[in-house]
């Protein structure tokens, strides 16, 4: 049973299927646009939130070093999907990796894990546009009904009819083609760029010196929490982070790794790049540079405006504006945010849909979705399935506290793919590779180790629903994934 559990895909086998033509995407995509992709689903809310909220309660100044630490782990893990998606340029991602290196089931984990990841950022972003576009609606004085506003707050029935709105339209947008959704993201992805660069420069006018000192606050133990919402390595070992001083610098880092989380969804285009094996290692490493530089300069415009004592909570970087003296400077962040977030949704939203259309080309899951349009050459059908369910997810459900979920699916991910490089290497070390992560076996590892310490970090209660879904996903395939695969079909016959 074991070896049917762990049976491998070719790589060959792979690419091969790729050539179908019911079952083909259209290669359309160029390194630019990859690189569009990364930055447009990185670059979210965290860049005006978390750099004030992270070095008022963790860091101070020192921030600007938790967001190049964070970076670091992230461009492991980069590193190891670079060579991956170049090697394999097929739909799925970390899926597809899994299924040439590990095996069928551990291929399935991580396929049901990115299902749940990209589904659950889809809503969770779509829902914090709403209430961007609710709030701008409000200054201009239009008044949604509170039946149509959302979960949070209502009385009765309540439907957010605006986050449900966007899914459906970013849906639309996907049937019609990823290179159209790849203008859409550039579009927008300009202009929100073009918000930050404009932030970070107007800032520097206001930064004063005397606001980064101290730029390392003295260190402050925290004190461990016993209960689910404490962080898993507490419950653990008993070890409590503490904030400001260097461990506080690491503090903040796992924090604010989460707001990188998403360079990996450039991984799920491969099938649709035109030279995958030159171009997905640039727009991987590529959108990752970029982000991490900004996210930098960000958080010392914004602890150089204001001590970080003084920054607020909920909207650190428009408060500081406001303290200089420059308020419509929180109406542009939040026409910034609002726009920027609707390329984080349709993203997230096209890595779920390659993720479920590889699986069910597979065989994993009925492969009624892995026929793409005749005419777009998009996976139309689990497009429209997996928007239609996200958008009533979105449109019924508060999923603040579910957010956190995102993130553990990525890790586990990230740690999945770096095992992967060093087991193919040593499996097929004769597999073309037009990238070659550096320092195999010691890049991976540092990934791995990287990745479980951030997974630490995360709520007690966090692990215990990702632990509930991963078992639901075994009994998934052990009732219909095992009995319907292509590969276990392939070997009875």
């Amino acid at each position: 049973m074991s070896s049917t559990l762990f049976r491998t895909k070719k790589v060959e086998q792979s690419i091969r299927d790729t050539e179908e033509p019911e079952h083909a995407l259209r290669k359309s995509l160029s390194a630019l646009d990859l690189t569009v992709f990364g930055v447009g689903v990185i670059i979210g809310t965290g860049i005006f939130v978390l750099t004030g909220t992270v070095a008022k309660n963790n860091a101070g100044p020192a921030v600007a070093l938790a967001f190049v630490a964070a970076g670091v782990a992230c461009g492991l893990a980069a590193l190891c999907y670079a060579e991956f998606a170049s090697t394999v340029p097929v739909a799925g991602s970390a899926y597809t990796f899994s299924y040439a290196s590990l095996g069928e089931l551990p291929a399935w984990i991580i396929g049901w894990d990115l299902v749940l990841e990209f589904a659950l950022g889809t809503a969770v972003v779509a829902v914090g546009w709403s209430g961007y576009i609710a709030s701008l609606l409000d200054n201009a004085g239009w008044h949604l009904p509170e039946a149509l506003s959302g979960r949070e707050g209502a009385h009765g029935f309540g439907f957010d009819i605006l986050a449900a709105a966007l899914v459906l339209v970013l849906t639309a947008i996907l049937v019609v083609g990823t290179k159209l959704s790849a203008r859409v993201t550039t579009f927008v992805v300009a202009i929100k760029v073009t918000v930050v660069l404009t932030v970070i420069v107007a800032g520097l006018f206001f930064v004063k010196g005397d606001n980064y000192k101290p730029f390392i606050p003295k260190s402050q133990t925290v004190e461990a929490g016993g209960s689910l919402k404490a962080p898993l390595i507490q419950l653990m070992f008993g070890w409590a982070p503490s904030n400001f001083g260097v461990m506080g610098i690491f503090t903040a880092a796992s924090v604010v790794f989460f707001a990188f989380i998403g360079f990996d969804v450039v991984a799920t285009a491969a099938e649709e790049t035109r030279n995958p094996q030159r171009d997905m290692p640039r727009g991987i490493l590529g959108s990752l540079v970029i982000c991490t530089t900004l996210y930098v300069a960000v958080s010392i415009v914004v602890t150089g405006m204001e001590h970080y004592t003084k920054l607020s909570v909920d909207a650190p970087l428009a408060d500081a504006f406001k303290a200089t003296g420059h308020p419509w400077f929180a109406g542009f962040i939040s026409f910034g945010a609002a726009v920027g977030l609707t390329t984080v949704c349709m993203i997230l939203l096209l890595g779920q849909t390659r993720v479920f259309f590889a699986m069910s080309r597979d065989g994993l899951l009925p492969r009624f979705f892995s026929h793409v349009h005749p005419r777009f050459k998009t996976p139309h059908r689990p497009t429209i399935l997996l928007g239609v369910i996200i958008a009533i997810v979105a449109g019924f459900t508060s999923l603040s506290e579910l957010a956190e979920l995102v993130n553990i699916g990525t890790l586990f991910a990230f740690i999945v793919v770096a095992i992967g490089v060093i087991i193919l290497r040593n499996t097929r070390p004769d597999l073309p590779r037009s990238f070659r992560t550096p320092w195999v076996p010691v890049i991976p590892v540092l990934s791995v180790c990287a990745s479980l310490w951030l997974m630490l970090n995360l709520p007690a209660e966090t692990w215990l629903r990702f632990g509930i879904w991963m078992v639901i996903g075994f009994f998934v395939y052990f009732l219909y994934g095992r009995s319907h695969s292509r590969l276990a079909r392939g070997e009875e016959a």
